[in-house]
């Protein structure tokens, strides 16, 4: 049984290898942006988070799973996709970019308990068949500590991890020292719930098992 993350998350990867589990990867060819405005505008209003990340993760989930049949029609497996968004005092925050975001950031959060709102799309595709479905999100709490100073936010911001992670933190890297709790599949914090990913293949007939040392194909656009 074959993998694609349809992602070039190092986040994601390597939850997956941790698992047991060697993925072909295939970035979506997705404008999140747009995705989200003409959804905003069908509402009349924003998304809440949660329904936003499991919009955004079925769109790159499903324009993978397209390509992917086009790219290689004996392709028999699933393909993952996913995204994530941080909730914190009623704002939703994503990846922050500047240091200067950051640093707000950090500043807001200490102390403070947040949500990790995280989609997850997962499409089973096998030649000669249609293209099957399952879709959750997951949340995960997570609380920071409250004596962060500046200058240890100054320092983490300066190292360039959380510029371009949602939220502006890890857990699994140099931000986890600064986090004190998390409530919820911490797999869900570095980037997508493995226990959610599971659930989700077996409701396709997928056996979690299956999955383990599965090998990419050396198809074009795959990258590793």
């Amino acid at each position: 049984m074959r993998v694609c993350l349809a992602s070039t998350s190092p986040a994601r990867l390597m939850l997956l290898r941790q698992a047991g589990i060697e993925p072909l990867t295939l970035a979506p060819e997705v404008d999140e942006d747009a995705v989200a405005a003409v959804a905003a505008a069908e509402r009349g209003a924003e998304l809440p988070p949660g329904e936003l990340v499991l919009l955004l993760a079925r769109a790159k989930a499903a324009d993978v799973a397209n390509r992917i049949t086009t790219l290689d029609p004996a392709f028999d497996g699933i393909v993952i996709g996913g995204d994530s968004m941080f909730e914190l005092g009623g704002r939703v925050y994503g990846k922050p970019y500047t240091p200067e975001d950051a640093t707000r950031r950090w500043q807001e959060m200490r102390g403070a308990t947040g949500v990790l709102h995280s989609g997850h799309s997962v499409f089973r595709i096998s030649p000669g068949a249609g293209h099957r479905e399952a879709t959750a999100v997951a949340d995960a709490a997570v609380t920071f500590a409250d004596d962060i100073g500046d200058e240890e936010i100054a320092a983490y911001v300066a190292s360039g991890e959380p510029l371009h992670v949602a939220g502006a933190f890890t857990v699994d890297s140099l931000g986890g020292a600064f986090i004190t709790r998390v409530d919820g599949d911490p797999s869900t914090v570095v980037g997508m719930s493995l226990s959610t990913v599971r659930l989700l293949a077996a409701e396709l007939g997928v056996v979690w098992t299956d999955l383990w040392s599965a090998r990419p194909a050396q198809g074009p656009e795959s990258d590793s």
